[in-house]
C-alpha cells in the first residue's frame, strides 16, 4: 500500500463522535434513497471526515457489517472527486445489504453531486 501524508492510499478520516453525528442530522443537508441516506455539512477543520451508520433494522450483524463494507468501498471510489472539506454521514437502509458496491456508488455519486460535494464534471 502506498502512503501519502502518513495515511495509506484509500484511507479517510473517520467521523466517530456522537455530537458530530447529531450536528449533521440536525444542521446538515440530506438526500434520501431506498439504498442510502446521505448527510453533509461543510467542515470547519481542514479535512473531510466520513461516518457510516447501520441500525438494527438493516439486519443482524453480518448484514450490518456487509452494508458498512460496501458503503466504504463505494466512497473510496468517489473520494478523489470530493471538493473542499466536509463532514459526511452515510446511513445504510434495509436494502443496502442486498446490493452491490457499484449500485451504492451510483446512488452515492448522485446524492453527493446534488449536495455539492463532488467536483463538477462527474467521474474522472
Amino acid at each position: 500500500m502506498v502512503e501519502q501524508a502518513g495515511k495509506p492510499m484509500g484511507a479517510f478520516d473517520v467521523l466517530n463522535q456522537n455530537k458530530d453525528f447529531r450536528t449533521l442530522y440536525y444542521r446538515g443537508k440530506s438526500k434520501v434513497h431506498p439504498l442510502l441516506v446521505t448527510y453533509v455539512r461543510k467542515s470547519k477543520i481542514g479535512f473531510t471526515r466520513v461516518g457510516i451508520t447501520t441500525g438494527k433494522k438493516v439486519g443482524k450483524a453480518v448484514q450490518r457489517n456487509r452494508s458498512r463494507r460496501i458503503i466504504r468501498a463505494a466512497y473510496q471510489q468517489l473520494m478523489p472527486q470530493v471538493s473542499g472539506h466536509w463532514d459526511i454521514v452515510f446511513v445504510a437502509r434495509s436494502k443496502t445489504a442486498g446490493s452491490t458496491s457499484k449500485d451504492i456508488a451510483r446512488v452515492m455519486e448522485g446524492q453527493l453531486q446534488e449536495l455539492g460535494v463532488l467536483v463538477p464534471g462527474g467521474r474522472k
